[in-house]
């Protein structure tokens, strides 16, 4: 087994109850990791807490929090702080799918998505800096999308903010580097969640899946475990010399690297 150096490290890990967030959390709590995550929902956040303790014998500690509301950033920085003593591994992965051709879309969705997407990763970022200097260093791993890169039609407002995310990235990447604090972007493809399946309905998910999975060069959905993987790597001592990069994980989907 690859040994990634990550016991005794704590990590906060947003939007970290469900889908590819929970698999995050899950992983870096299986590798010794004080691992904190927040939601909207505090009663299910704390049972899902609960369920990642029980299935990894680590640690989670559940805080409720909108990403989008400048005070509960703040709060969960100053909760994780309280708790662990100091913040080594951020994980902005709160946010939403909004997928919309140009005319349809509201100067109220736009305001809604660059507020969950762009002012919630830079919040938190803010927050934890201060704690991650005076630790010598840190990691922080961007959600984001391929759409980033490469927007096809109708993506908006999501492909714009995401490929902020992206520009985001690099410029504290670059910023940062000095205080060995590393940033990185996962750009995400067709990976299997909760929000995926909701749109399958009553239908077969597994035949809802595969007809997704139809323009993906793999011919796969990818797993939530993927990403969660590929985070833990990223912020851990193997990935030590990379920085400032948007790693695509969608099977070969993007069209640019």
């Amino acid at each position: 087994m690859l040994e990634l150096g990550l016991e005794g490290k704590t990590a906060i890990v947003t939007g970290g109850s469900d889908g590819l967030g929970r698999a995050t959390a899950a992983r870096f709590a299986a590798e010794g990791v004080k691992t904190v995550i927040c939601g909207r929902r505090e009663q299910y956040l704390i049972d899902v807490a609960a369920e990642i303790e029980s299935e990894t014998g680590g640690t989670v500690l559940p805080v409720r929090a909108d990403v989008s509301l400048a005070a509960d950033c703040a709060g969960l920085v100053d909760a994780t702080v309280s708790a662990f003593g100091g913040v080594d591994i951020l994980i902005n992965n709160a946010g939403t799918s909004a997928a919309a051709g140009f005319e349809s879309v509201s100067d109220e969705e736009w305001d809604i998505d660059i507020d969950l997407k762009i002012m919630g990763a830079v919040r938190m970022i803010r927050g934890v800096l201060p704690f991650m200097k005076k630790a010598g260093g840190g990691s922080i791993v961007n959600a984001t999308i391929g759409a980033g890169k490469a927007p096809p039609a109708e993506r908006l407002p999501t492909s714009v903010s995401r490929a902020a995310g992206i520009n985001l990235t690099k410029s504290l990447a670059n910023e940062f580097a000095k205080d060995n604090i590393r940033v990185n972007a996962i750009c995400i493809g067709l990976i299997k969640s909760a929000q995926w399946e909701r749109r399958a309905g009553d239908g077969s998910l597994d035949a809802f899946y595969e007809n997704m999975a139809k323009n993906v060069p793999l011919k796969r959905m990818g797993e939530a475990s993927d990403y969660g993987d590929l985070a833990a790597f990223l912020c851990s001592s193997r990935g030590s010399y990379i920085t400032g990069t948007a790693i695509n994980l969608d099977g070969g989907l993007c069209s640019t690297v």
